[in-house]
């Protein structure tokens, strides 16, 4: 009976992480664009990815190499997994360096010309997240 009880405390523990670490509610009714995404993560202006992450790019000079190479990312991290790291990767590690893409309060260093603004609209990061699905 022990036992029993002990599994469930275990599972339910198992379950409340796996829940902090995922955002399965899209941020749209619109379907993210795998296309569209893929134009996000290697524009250099907008999605900024690049400067950080390396991936299966061999058309871009100069990837990143301070955060996890993109190869993969899809086998790696579910849609949820993948729309909260974009969303606000601080909810998964205070410690990131990631920019939160739509959070816009309670952050450092923020140029006057950025405060309040998200880096990427809820559809940009449907599409990163539809792409970034894509890289098995």
């Amino acid at each position: 009976m022990r036992a029993a009880a002990v599994a469930l405390i275990l599972m339910a523990n198992i379950a409340a992480h796996a829940a902090a670490d995922t955002m399965d509610t899209p941020l749209t009714d619109v379907p993210g664009d795998a296309t569209r995404g893929r134009t996000i993560v290697l524009n250099r202006q907008l999605g900024l990815c690049l400067l950080c992450h390396s991936g299966p790019f061999p058309e871009e000079r100069f990837q990143g190499n301070m955060a996890p190479d993109l190869s993969g990312a899809g086998a790696r991290w579910s849609e949820g997994q993948l729309r909260l790291r974009l969303v606000d990767g601080r909810r998964v590690n205070p410690q990131t360096l990631m920019p939160s893409y739509r959070r816009t309060d309670g952050l450092e260093r923020v140029g006057a010309a950025w405060q309040g603004k998200a880096v990427l609209s809820a559809q940009q990061v449907e599409d990163v997240v539809a792409f970034l699905r894509t890289l098995r």
